[in-house]
């Protein structure tokens, strides 16, 4: 599956009393669905995840799949600290229609995650899950780096397609990259080279006419006999392309030069708030314009490093509120943002808008 592009990482929507604002969520996914991001990413750590119980996950999975357009790649937050629990939750996203599953690095036992154990935890997600599956890296906050040859050697795995490597270490990605460069595969994409997955070819195309329904007896040939009904294949124009093993970054202060060490995009908690900004870093690096792409990443570095890893996902909240987008509260133990830190949000986001 092609995985190029910017993805955000959206937030959970809370009321003050901690319940998830559903209606938010879906009005947030909505207005991501309209801007040129690849695709969404739910549940993952500004989704504030780790701080819900297995009953709200699949709640927020269930209402951004809701919400979300048929053209945007969805990937569910999976990674919980035991494989079972993981394949439990992926093979729910499954059912609900998600495309990839995201599963970060176990690491509540630091001192067992040994190249052996992290190898065969995502293997044996890997062998089971319907999903294909993204390896999720955030040593700032696991306390876990996942050695670049450990990465190397789970790229192999043919169900084991990408990894968002959030450590930001420019250097780290372009080992990566190298590393793995002998991994070749076909992802199925459209006409001008955009993404498709499953799902998407199981719906109409954008602006193709309603599919007809067509009886499941029919298309066995046994008229007569009860069967559901399924829809025909719907009217997209696919061709393939080769990728090889897709790294994408998870630190937006860092995008430009990841993208020249090999990156092929990013999920990047920046870009909840400013989808546009990060979007048009990757635009300008991907038509070769290395110029206007390191002057749009001067732009927003600045605000990009300090709200999301000084002021973590209080302050990208804030940042959405400013942007149109509800941010709102977030979950004990995180507190909102103080009157000096809004200040400073509002002073960085002040000529980023979308």
């Amino acid at each position: 599956m092609l995985m190029h592009g910017i993805f955000p990482p959206i937030t959970t929507p809370f009321y003050p009393d901690g319940r998830v604002y559903h209606k938010k969520l879906e009005a947030n996914v909505e207005r991501y669905s309209k801007t040129p991001v690849a695709g969404l990413v739910v549940l993952g750590s500004t989704g504030e995840s780790i701080l819900q119980s297995d009953e709200e996950r699949r709640e927020v999975l269930r209402t951004a799949r809701g919400a979300a357009t048929a053209e945007k790649i969805l990937v569910a937050g999976t990674g919980i600290e035991s494989a079972i629990e993981t394949l439990r939750l992926t093979e729910y996203a499954a059912a609900l229609g998600y495309d990839v599953a995201m599963v970060r690095t176990p690491h509540y036992y630091k001192s067992q995650m040994t190249p052996a154990a992290t190898l065969a935890f995502y293997r044996t997600v890997a062998d089971r899950s319907p999903l294909p599956v993204v390896i999720y890296n955030f040593p700032q906050a696991t306390g876990y780096d996942i050695p670049a040859e450990v990465v190397i050697a789970l790229a192999e795995h043919p169900n084991l397609i990408a990894i968002k490597e959030s450590s930001g270490k420019v250097e780290k990605v372009k080992r990566m990259v190298e590393g793995t460069r002998h991994v070749r595969r076909a992802a199925t994409v459209t006409e001008v080279f955009a993404a498709v997955t499953g799902r998407m070819l199981a719906a109409p195309a954008a602006g193709a006419p309603d599919s007809s329904v067509v009886s499941a007896e029919v298309l066995a040939g046994r008229a007569g006999k009860t069967a559901a009904a399924v829809q025909s294949p719907p009217a997209w124009k696919t061709r393939t392309k080769e990728v090889g093993f897709q790294v994408l970054v998870g630190a937006a202060e860092t995008l430009a030069p990841s993208l020249d060490a090999g990156a092929v995009g990013a999920i990047v908690a920046f870009a909840d708030a400013a989808p546009t900004a990060c979007y048009e870093v990757y635009a300008a690096w991907k038509e070769g314009d290395k110029e206007l792409a390191a002057e749009k990443q001067a732009r927003m570095a600045e605000a990009a490093r300090k709200i999301v890893s000084e002021f973590s996902v209080p302050g990208v909240k804030y940042a959405m509120d400013l942007n149109g987008y509800y941010g709102g509260p977030a979950r004990l133990p995180l507190l909102g943002p103080t009157a000096e830190v809004k200040a400073e949000i509002e002073r960085l986001m002040a000529n980023i808008r979308n």
